[in-house]
């Protein structure tokens, strides 16, 4: 285990200017012991002698991968089952039902669902499994009329998600004992997630720093526990740009600590069963 190394002032500016930069994740000076505690590993692996170093390296290398280090030894990626539970009960109790029958009336095909920060897959495979619950008591919502999109900057996270292996510690966090049962098979000392849970999911590696364009409108965005790490510029910034994702009155949802006040006005705040959640009020460009 290494020592923390000491950063000055200087360089922990130019470490933290160059992490917004990369990723958005805006760091106060409260947060200095953050860059040097999850970065002096990656100083000593890199032959660096200091930050001001691993700043100077990282700048050269057109390769990227000293950037795409950086960026993963500082991006934190704390997460559970059904986290917060009242988006859950939301997607099953509010959004499933209007778009089922939306579905029967001929009104729509698909439901699309974007995770925009998912980690190790905990919260899409969450949705997935709501999902599945829900299909159980009716028949006019099936798996083929959902696409769910889950993406991270982080390859490391992605690798884990798409593999759906969990070992006991997070199996432990927050999943009911009925899911874990429908959902899951064990193999050796993990829980494996089956393949009808999987196969719901979509995975792919985006910097939500960079143009999403390219993704299709979703019904549904989940970019929580996201914002916290952002400048208020970049939160302004990423509101707009998720409601330019999102359909005519398609919903957004944050973490239980954030807030879209002071950043935007596109957004209609909503209320069911204790939770929160927005509605984009724009109509589609």
């Amino acid at each position: 285990m290494h020592a923390t190394a000491e950063i000055s002032l200087n360089e922990f500016y130019l470490m933290r200017n160059y992490i917004e930069k990369k990723c958005g994740i805006y760091l106060t000076e409260e947060k200095m012991y953050l860059i040097s505690t999850r970065l002096t590993p990656l100083m000593i692996e890199s032959g660096c002698n200091s930050f001001g170093d691993l700043y100077n390296k990282a700048v050269a290398d057109t390769s990227c991968r000293l950037c795409d280090k950086i960026v993963e030894a500082i991006t934190t990626h704390e997460t559970f089952w059904l986290r917060d539970e009242s988006p859950f009960v939301i997607v099953e109790e509010e959004l499933l039902r209007k778009f089922t029958a939306e579905i029967e009336a001929g009104k729509r095909s698909k439901v699309k669902i974007w995770c925009t920060a998912c980690s190790t897959g905990q919260e899409p495979y969450s949705i997935a499994m709501t999902i599945l619950e829900f299909m159980r008591n009716q028949r006019s919502l099936k798996p083929e009329h959902v696409e769910i999109l889950a993406t991270d900057i982080s390859s490391t996270v992605l690798y884990l998600a798409i593999a759906g292996r969990y070992d006991s510690l997070a199996m432990s966090r927050g999943l009911p004992e009925n899911f874990k049962n429908r959902y899951f098979e064990p193999d050796g000392k993990v829980w494996v997630v089956k393949n009808d849970v999987k196969k719901m999911v979509r995975y792919k590696k985006l910097n939500l720093q960079e143009n999403f364009n390219h993704i299709e409108k979703q019904d549904i965005i989940f970019c929580r526990n996201v914002l916290i790490y952002f400048s208020n510029d970049f939160k302004k910034d990423i509101l707009r740009r998720i409601g330019k994702n999102l359909r005519p009155n398609g919903y957004l949802f944050l973490g239980a600590s954030e807030s879209i006040f002071n950043f935007t006005r596109e957004y209609r705040m909503l209320q069911h069963s204790m939770g929160l959640y927005y509605e984009f009020k724009q109509n589609a460009e």
